[in-house]
């Protein structure tokens, strides 16, 4: 796409980097035939290419942003299918973070947004407030009915529909390493998974340990910034990155660190572009170039780790492939080819690679484009007739088990059961729901 940036502009950073993404596509439009939102609506401006469009009249002139392109701006999930369907390599995600910073700098949104996206940056990071929020939403949940009849409350009815009905307690992990270690790996705490399914992370050590690695949680590590990141608050995410880099880099000099390894997937893209985020920073350049390249998705590591022999108890999973996954990291085969080794019949529905709707808190602040790309995909994965479904990452966990007439568990939890862990906790609350 031919581009006419002034050259002020490019002296800029993020500027230069946006313009070169932009040169990259050439209107073929393979990227509409995978783009979720496309799918649904039908709009070239709800399109990669029309939103690349879009971007590129804002950037090059330095618009102030309108309405209308910001609209189409955040009905755009980040899934990234776009990415792995353009034959140009155009890196969308770099593009549409950067104008996403740049929209909320410069675009002051109605005051129930405003609300609404400051409540989620101060409570989905920090663990504790998010447990406070889910306590209350006990309280509240009952009134959702009713609170869904209101237009410009939907997002609250969203935010009610999607908390647990029973808190789960704290994560309790001791990591009991194996006596021949493969290496020493600091597993990513994250903050909404250890609250919303606390179990995920200790069948994660667990199998970690089984294998002969031993885990450390880095202290001072908190919210890898993914959340505020894709709100454009660009100041917030790269700070909890330093943050995060200083964590792990001590816990590196206190011991060795072969991997840092991630279970919401979601997170791991945006610890995987830590290098890109502060390319710029010469304190922290070097430093966030190298823990990307030690950040890995948990199945990755797995995938290399000869799994003892399991026993799959003759279940059928369907494998639900995280856009953050499948087209954020481009880790693909190992999660499937780790459930079939150990002994599941494994199953991936059609439209794999659409998104679920969960897209961070994509279903909360567009509640109706997320409940139909929901229904659509429990719809497909109910078609493969599986026991139980599985993926990698815990907002698809939640957005599906939501739907789902069976129980959604995490990879490692599937894996951990068949070589010696005890039944994942969403499945035997299902068999007890489903004895009674």
């Amino acid at each position: 796409m031919q581009t006419s940036f002034p050259s002020a502009l490019l002296a800029d950073a993020a500027m230069a980097s946006s313009e070169a993404v932009i040169r990259k596509c050439v209107h073929c439009g393979f990227c509409t035939a995978t783009c979720p939102t496309y799918v649904l609506l039908g709009d070239e401006l709800d399109s990669p290419r029309g939103r690349i469009y879009l971007m590129k009249d804002m950037l090059e002139n330095e618009c102030e942003p309108t309405a209308q392109v910001v609209k189409h701006i955040d009905r755009c999930l980040s899934c990234l299918s776009c990415m792995t369907t353009c034959p140009s390599g155009v890196n969308y995600m770099h593009l549409v973070d950067h104008a996403r910073a740049y929209i909320a700098e410069r675009y002051r949104r109605p005051w129930r947004e405003r609300l609404l996206r400051g409540l989620l940056a101060a409570v989905l990071p920090h663990q504790g407030r998010f447990r406070a929020a889910l306590a209350l939403a006990r309280l509240v949940r009952p009134a959702t009915p009713l609170i869904e009849r209101i237009p410009a409350l939907r997002p609250i009815a969203a935010m009610l529909a999607l908390s647990p009905r029973k808190l789960r307690r704290r994560p309790s992990v001791a990591s009991s390493p194996a006596s021949l270690t493969r290496g020493r790996v600091a597993l990513l705490q994250g903050c909404a998974e250890p609250v919303l399914r606390p179990e995920i992370r200790e069948a994660t050590v667990r199998l970690l340990n089984r294998v002969g690695f031993d885990v450390v949680f880095a202290r001072g590590e908190q919210c890898c910034g993914a959340l505020v990141h894709h709100m454009g608050k660009e100041a917030a995410s790269l700070e909890a990155a330093r943050r995060n880099i200083d964590a792990w880099e001590q816990e590196s000099e206190a011991g060795g660190l072969d991997a840092i390894l991630v279970t919401a997937s979601g997170c791991g893209t945006t610890i995987k572009d830590y290098g890109f985020m502060l390319r710029g920073d010469a304190a922290y350049a070097d430093r966030a170039a190298r823990v990307s390249a030690l950040a890995k998705d948990v199945s990755e590591l797995l995938a290399d780790a000869d799994l003892p022999l399991g026993d799959g108890r003759g279940l059928t999973v369907a494998y639900h492939a995280a856009c953050s996954l499948q087209h954020g990291q481009k880790v693909t085969e190992q999660p499937k080819r780790l459930l079939a080794a150990v002994g599941y019949l494994v199953r991936t529905p059609i439209e794999q690679h659409l998104c679920c709707g969960s897209a961070g808190t994509y279903n909360i602040v567009q509640p109706e484009i997320a409940g139909q790309l929901g229904d659509r995909k429990v719809a497909n994965l109910g078609r493969l007739g599986a026991d139980v479904i599985a993926t990698g990452n815990i907002g698809c966990a939640m957005q599906i088990g939501q739907r789902a007439a069976i129980p959604v568990v995490h990879t490692v939890e599937l894996l951990d059961w068949a070589t010696g862990g005890p039944q994942p906790r969403a499945m035997s609350q299902f068999n007890e729901r489903k004895a009674s």
